[in-house]
């Protein structure tokens, strides 16, 4: 059996804007994946569609086991971390031979065919190499990465992924004149925090104006919302929904001093808070013993 393990991600700026075309910014966080993958005659993949779609796309049969650290459905890149950590396992555990380049991509197409042709390759390029990435137009650029102190608020509400991706792209086909300045203005402000990475005051303020822009597209929570209002009033940077949206997480980005206190926020509007920095891994093989 071959045990790999894959990081989750959060996006600091550009998520929906990156399904057409515009520039995100993504990083690696310490929760991760464990997947576990075994020969066996007897298949069992549970019901995941990406885990099917692994063993399917690779040609072969196994039994898998699963724990993560990734809640579901959050917007912390659980799927893509699961689809990464799968292919990595079964690449091992069959002798395929496959380099981390073509785990990334298959990862990639794997995301965009269950997700009905709208993913990006933002969360698999994150959870495969770790670290910091700009991404547009299907291109990645590895950034160096920083030393951001991060917290992350769960609503507690679970979302989907593709039904999120779907309003977006009704809202666009509807109304262009209104939702196609919007994701200009979140290519905007992707761009102008390209120029700030390395000061947090800055990256703040710009992660509060993406914020109001999701908002503006139809993807926000009223619980977001609220988890996104106390991480700024103790002391956030700055602190905006991450992900697809309509649910799942927001984060912010903290004085160190001030992550506790956030935190506890947080979990005060009944939220769940994770306190993470950046994961410059991605994914990795796990001792089986």
């Amino acid at each position: 059996m071959a045990t790999y393990s894959a990081p989750g991600k959060v996006f600091l700026f550009g998520e929906h804007a990156v399904v057409y075309g515009k520039p995100g910014i993504a990083m690696a966080i310490k929760p991760r994946v464990y997947v576990t993958v075994r020969k066996a005659s007897q298949v069992h993949y549970g019901k995941s569609p990406y885990i099917e779609a692994c063993f399917r796309e690779m040609g072969v049969r196994g039994s898998i086991y699963i724990n993560s650290q990734i809640p579901s459905s959050s917007g912390l890149g659980s799927s893509a971390a699961v689809t990464v950590a799968t292919l990595a396992a079964i690449n091992d555990e069959y002798e395929m031979g496959m380099t981390r380049e073509e785990i990334a991509d298959r990862a990639f197409s794997i995301e965009k065919n269950v997700q009905k042709g709208r993913a990006s390759p933002t969360d698999t390029s994150v959870s495969t190499y770790g670290g910091m990435f700009f991404i547009m137009e299907g291109k990645r650029r590895r950034l160096a990465p920083q030393n951001y102190n991060l917290v992350i608020g769960n609503s507690m509400i679970s979302h989907s992924t593709t039904r999120m991706i779907e309003l977006v792209a009704e809202m666009r086909n509807k109304n262009p004149e209104i939702c196609n300045p919007v994701l200009d203005a979140i290519e905007g402000v992707t761009m102008e925090a390209m120029r700030y990475l390395h000061d947090s005051q800055r990256l703040g303020k710009l992660m509060d104006v993406n914020h109001a822009l999701l908002d503006a597209i139809g993807v926000g929570h009223p619980v977001l919302t609220r988890l996104v209002l106390a991480a700024r009033a103790t002391g956030a940077y700055g602190a905006k929904t991450t992900g697809a949206g309509g649910g799942g997480c927001m984060i912010a980005l903290a004085p160190k001093n001030f992550r506790n206190r956030i935190a506890g926020a947080i979990e005060v509007f009944e939220g769940r808070a994770i306190i993470t920095s950046v994961d410059t891994e991605g994914f990795r093989k796990e001792n089986d013993g």
